[in-house]
């Protein structure tokens, strides 16, 4: 799968507005980076391999909690 073109600035701006969220001019470029950033990390826990690993909901019962000290 090809790596998609980050976020430019303008596009940063653009998707905040439609979303109900006007970025001030100053903060386009910090807004394009965070997601460009969120982005390439999502995009390597895609590339995990959990084979047979369940989810964590799967064990959340097996927990015993003891309070003793």
């Amino acid at each position: 799968m090809p790596a998609p073109e980050e976020l430019t600035p303008p596009e940063a701006a653009r998707w905040a507005a439609r979303s109900g969220l006007p970025l001030a001019t100053d903060r386009h470029q910090v807004v394009a980076a965070t997601a460009n950033h969120i982005h390439s990390v999502v995009s390597r826990l895609r590339e995990l391999d959990f084979a047979e690993t369940p989810p964590a909901a799967h064990r959340a019962g097996e927990e015993r909690h003891d309070a003793a000290v």
